[in-house]
């Protein structure tokens, strides 16, 4: 039986609109797996950005509290190192302040002149010389001189030996210093430096231990005292 002109039209529609669902069906398949593959890249992508992000700003994070740290290590070290200049800067102001009242020392005739004499005995028995010649002030010279005589006996009942002791008028102690005097064996090689400054650097030094603990208190950090 022969197809009319309206039943190939009516198939040909039937068929066109059968296509047609499927091409739509298809490309809300195609729609819908791209959206999910669009989803996972972009989730994806998000993720490993979001990673990087935090890689980055962990790295950042660490370098600042590096820099805090090395930052407040420097300003712990230049306060310490202002607090021990200040202490030195106390303990140097002191000891000029001491060097200053020496001079009293000097204006007192009797102790003056028993400083002496323990000045030039300690330094006879430092050298043990048959020859020893003594430096001072020019204003001490007769007060040398006198201590000279005085000490000669105790010295010699003390070693069991003769030492001759000369004054050298030629090179005097500068006339600014506080006193004392410095003694020089026979040919000059020898010296025993006994003015009053020096006896007192000597002293400093054998007892800033003791300075720092009574000006500052005791070390924490420190293990052994000696």
């Amino acid at each position: 039986m022969a197809l009319s002109d309206a039943d190939v039209q009516k198939q040909i529609k039937h068929m066109m609109a059968f296509i047609e669902q499927e091409a739509n069906e298809k490309a809300e398949e195609i729609d819908a797996k791209a959206e999910e593959e669009f989803n996972i890249e972009k989730g994806r992508l998000v993720q490993t950005q979001r990673l990087k992000i935090m890689e980055y700003y962990e790295k950042k994070e660490k370098q600042i509290e590096q820099q805090k740290k090395i930052q407040m290590s420097n300003l712990m070290n230049q306060a310490r190192l202002k607090v021990l200049k200040a202490r030195d800067d106390m303990i140097s102001d002191m000891l000029n302040e001491a060097r200053q009242r020496l001079a009293n020392v000097a204006r007192d005739p009797a102790r003056y002149a028993a400083l002496i004499d323990g000045l030039i005995l300690q330094g006879l028995y430092q050298l043990l010389e048959p020859k020893v010649t003594v430096r001072c002030r020019k204003q001490d010279v007769q007060l040398v001189q006198a201590s000279i005589q005085r000490n000669l006996t105790v010295y010699k009942a003390a070693v069991k030996n003769n030492v001759e002791v000369r004054i050298d008028k030629d090179n005097f102690l500068a006339p600014d210093i506080s006193g004392g005097v410095e003694l020089y064996n026979g040919d000059g090689k020898i010296k025993v430096a006994n003015t009053l400054e020096n006896r007192l650097d000597l002293l400093a030094q054998q007892m800033m231990p003791d300075i720092r603990v009574a000006l500052f208190g005791a070390n924490p950090n420190r293990k052994f005292m000696d």
